[in-house]
């Protein structure tokens, strides 16, 4: 059943990415892009890492999107204009040559790592959030604390610059 749910997000994570590019018009992008974040966060639910599939929607398809569509209003993009003429070979050789070059890395993969095994969905159990916690702020309380302090450098900075602007 596992397998089943991941397949069908994997699958629909490929097609939401795939009209992330695809689309034309960048509102539509975006929200092709909101489909991904969406089907990443069921996928690392399948895996056991609650607490990053939470944060998955919360940061990622809430915050983050959220300012991207708020910053393509902002600049008021309209839709692509794909003017001009397609190359014949590109659009004969694009597919194929994908799929060969998706053919040589799965061959090299499988040469490099022949024991390399199989997912066990559910299996870990370090995703919760105390778990996460008690990893940043034991191992990781350096780095946490310089992403920090550069999170409030560039705030300062935003603010600085959007005050030069005022005057």
């Amino acid at each position: 059943m596992n397998l089943f749910f991941f397949l069908l997000f994997a699958i629909i994570a490929v097609v939401c990415a795939v009209s992330v590019v695809a689309q034309r018009h960048p509102i539509s992008s975006a929200l092709s892009l909101i489909g991904v974040m969406g089907s990443l966060a069921v996928l690392y639910l399948l895996l056991g890492a609650e607490f990053i599939a939470t944060a998955q929607i919360i940061v990622y398809a809430g915050a983050v999107m959220v300012l991207f569509i708020f910053v393509i209003m902002l600049l008021n993009a309209g839709a692509e204009d794909r003017g001009g003429k397609r190359s014949l070979l590109a659009s004969a050789l694009g597919v194929p040559a994908i799929v060969a070059l998706l053919g040589v890395l799965c061959y090299f993969v499988q040469r490099w790592f022949p024991n390399a095994g199989t997912v066990q969905f559910d299996a870990w159990r370090g995703g919760s959030a105390q778990a996460f916690g008690y990893a940043l702020f034991t191992d990781y309380l350096l780095p946490f604390e310089v992403t920090s302090v550069l999170i409030l450098i560039a705030i300062i900075g935003a603010i600085v610059l959007a005050r030069k602007e005022l005057d």
